[in-house]
């Protein structure tokens, strides 16, 4: 149980800075910036509104650069544009996938009339806004979702896209080509039945556009030079830069990367599932083969003494003012692939959804949890950030968009029953392809063989048999064969699935 009581708010802060406002000691534009990251604001958040049309899970949403805007994509395939002031559709159209659409966004410096949209069939599309309709075309194909894209900062040409085939390609809408900028591949041999790294997402640094990171089905971030790659073909472009990764999460294959998101000071902001969200400053990287990297931590020291897993965590809480590792806990990601991100005109705050069908509010600098939001009643996926306002935009399973503003008249506390979520039990699951619904009265050939995780002496296509806390609902996902190659002799008589289940 946490403790709701919260220390009194002095007054005294905000009357000077409404005395060096008139006085003219403090601009309008900072004495602006100081409110908008105010946690008197953030605890009286509450639903502005709640934009509804679409007709299936809400994946995206995004403001524009002046923020009047919100765009947001669907499981129905469709791109809205919404006055999220005055809950409104602007425009509705169908984007050209054939598949759930998973992200879209506003290219910059085009009056929101240029869109560029990725979605789960793979595509890459861009629409434009014409008098006469919409106008879409394909850009790019990834072989499996293409899960992210990122825009390069002020440019409104240039973005990047990352997909579960590993490809990271660069696009420049003025010629509309793509170019395969390179393959992620696991870091050693450890993983020999990941034939590439699935990514989740990409993110560009702000303050240097020229770096951008990306991060999916392994612990590892790992961050590029786009001057280091060769327009011409001649070089192998696959070589990070830099790595991250907590070490305590090296080597875990339990783990992947579901969200990433830079700073306005350049800090990484990485979500793992099954485990927590951390912030990386660039004195943390492990260096481009973090499988060279020294691990001198306070999470290795605690590890190495024997601590527990809270006791290791906090230990490096403790040791945050040393310019070790910040974390952020006491929301759930496993169920889905979740956003993270900033919040606050100088990144004050760290929000990420949750399964638990939450919002999750905590200060970046200490990690203090301070505020909660009951947001969807499964599963809060995406939290876009208003780009100058105290607004955030939120969406999940259910099929509207809230809009959240500080309009409430009472702070608010935290709930009572926030508890630290339990890693949860996993094993390796092997399943022959051609006998899953055949065969399983044969004793020589069994329907299912479960290994646990200490058996490494197979090396071929594994999947995760994850068992979750009694409040989990059963689910049975599709199956999901983007880490094999059919061409590939070994993999011929198995096929990958995965199924969770509720003790």
């Amino acid at each position: 149980m946490m403790n709701n009581k919260r220390p009194r708010i002095s007054l005294d802060k905000a009357v000077v800075d409404v005395r060096q406002r008139e006085l003219g000691e403090l601009s309008a534009r900072n004495f602006a910036k100081r409110l908008a990251a105010s946690e008197d604001l953030v605890l009286r958040l509450s639903i502005y509104k709640k934009l509804e049309k679409h007709q299936g899970c809400v994946n995206t949403v995004s403001f524009n650069a002046d923020g009047n805007n919100l765009v947001s994509g669907s499981d129905d395939m469709r791109v809205i544009v919404w006055d999220w002031e005055t809950g409104h559709s602007k425009l509705s159209f169908q984007s050209g996938h054939s598949d759930n659409v998973l992200q879209a966004r506003f290219m910059p410096y085009t009056d929101d009339r240029s869109l560029v949209t990725c979605a789960a069939d793979g595509e890459v599309r861009h629409a434009q806004i014409l008098e006469r309709g919409v106008e879409t075309r394909l850009l790019a194909k990834h072989q499996g979702r293409a899960f992210k894209l990122a825009i390069e900062p002020g440019s409104p040409h240039v973005f990047y896209t990352c997909g579960t085939d590993g490809l990271v390609q660069h696009i420049d809408l003025r010629t509309a080509q793509a170019t395969k900028l390179f393959t992620c591949y696991p870091i050693d041999d450890s993983r020999a039945y990941m034939r590439v790294i699935k990514l989740n997402a990409i993110a560009i640094d702000p303050r240097n556009p020229n770096l951008f990171a990306v991060a999916g089905s392994d612990e590892f971030t790992r961050l590029y030079d786009i001057r280091k790659y060769k327009w011409d073909g001649s070089t192998d472009f696959g070589q990070p830069t830099d790595c991250f990764c907590p070490p305590h999460l090296i080597g875990d294959d339990l783990v992947e990367i579901t969200g990433l998101a830079f700073s306005d000071q350049s800090e990484l902001l990485v979500s793992y599932s099954n485990e927590f969200i951390y912030l990386f400053t660039r004195d943390m990287g492990l260096g481009h083969d973090p499988s060279l990297a020294s691990s001198a931590s306070a999470y290795t020291e605690a590890s190495e003494i024997g601590l527990n897993h809270s006791a290791v965590v906090a230990s490096a809480m403790d040791a945050n003012d040393k310019g070790v590792l910040q974390v952020y806990k006491g929301h759930m990601n496993r169920e889905t692939v979740k956003g993270v991100s900033f919040f606050g005109p100088r990144s004050e705050y760290v929000v990420s959804g949750s399964d638990c069908g939450r919002i999750f509010i905590w200060k970046k600098k200490c990690g203090e949890l301070v505020r909660v939001m009951e947001a969807d009643k499964h599963v809060v996926n995406c939290i876009e950030s208003h780009p100058h306002s105290t607004v955030l935009a939120s969406s999940g399973i259910e099929t509207d968009i809230k809009v959240w503003s500080p309009k409430a008249l009472h702070k608010a506390i935290l709930p009572t029953n926030i508890e630290e979520v339990p890693k949860p039990s996993h094993f390796r699951l092997f399943c022959p392809k051609d006998d899953v619904y055949a065969n399983d009265d044969d004793d020589n050939n069994p329907l299912f063989n479960i290994e646990d995780d200490s058996d490494d002496d197979y090396d071929g296509p594994v999947s995760e048999l994850s068992i979750f806390p009694r409040n989990r609902k059963p689910t049975i996902p599709y199956d999901d064969d983007d880490d094999f190659d059919e061409d590939d002799d070994s993999n011929e008589n198995w096929r990958k699935i995965t199924i969770s289940f509720q003790l």
